[in-house]
């Protein structure tokens, strides 16, 4: 997510190259990093904190204490520290690194082609000009959205975090289903894929409530009603809502 994040920026002209300081411990993902965007990069992370204004930590939440406990008391107090680690909470973050100006954001992976979606909140202490530079680096990737409760993180990341595995496992679905009644596979994954993309940005664009597209396509004891009769039979709604809450409980969870 970290590197989605560089190249959407850099590539949509939001930072330059040269304003760019990356941290990465492994030096051949270091090398690679510098090849491919032309910033500058480092195995050491204190050398990026001296140095920015703004300071993203994109590590795995498992991996944070270690990385905290080397980079503690670091920071200065107009720095801004964005957090994109899914289950830290701030006062965490907050008491970890010593400092108080923090930025905890939930992106999703479809940041990587420009069209994630990212909620995000901050601290009293990130003043504006942070948080307008947080909301351009952060539309980059997509939208976004700023909450001032960070409950709402916890939100984000079953629907719009955890949401594209769901996606996915659908689309999947679709795919064998295709396979099933007679299309070739790789013509199954195109109507397939298509279908969702088409839908929804149909959905957009029309800004009708989904329900109404629906009945706009389901002609009586037509083809479509006969699917919507096995899908809600099957519990389908419901199972997709049970998800979506089972993901909410866990990161509430991971974040206690």
């Amino acid at each position: 997510m970290g590197e989605a994040m560089l190249s959407a920026t850099i590539r949509k002209g939001v930072v330059k190259p040269a304003d760019v300081f990356v941290a990465e411990v492994n030096d051949e993902r270091c090398s690679a990093v510098n090849e491919r965007y032309g910033v500058r990069v480092t195995n050491n992370p204190a050398e990026v904190i001296d140095g920015s204004e703004v300071v993203v930590f994109a590590v795995k939440p498992q991996e944070f204490d270690r990385a905290a406990h080397h980079l503690q008391g670091r920071f200065r107090r107009e720095q801004t520290i964005v957090s994109i680690m899914a289950g830290v909470p701030i006062d965490r973050i907050a008491r970890m690194l010593t400092h108080a100006a923090i930025v905890r954001v939930m992106p999703n992976t479809p940041a990587a082609v420009g069209e994630g979606m990212s909620v995000w909140t901050a601290t009293a202490e990130v003043d504006g000009a942070a948080r307008e530079q947080v909301g351009a680096i952060l539309g980059a990737l997509g939208r976004e959205v700023h909450v001032e409760d960070e409950k709402y993180l916890d939100m984000a990341t079953a629907l719009s975090g955890s949401g594209p595995g769901f996606v996915y496992m659908l689309l999947e679905a679709f795919i064998d289903a295709g396979v099933h009644v007679g299309f070739k596979r790789n013509v199954a994954e195109m109507l397939a894929l298509q279908t969702f993309i088409g839908s929804a940005k149909y959905a957009e664009s029309t800004g009708k409530h989904p329900a109404e597209l629906r009945n706009e396509v389901t002609s009586p004891a037509g083809t479509t009603a006969a699917g919507l009769l096995v899908l809600e039979s099957a519990g389908v709604r419901g199972a997709i809502i049970d998800a979506i809450e089972a993901a909410y409980e866990r990161s509430r969870e991971l974040g206690e």
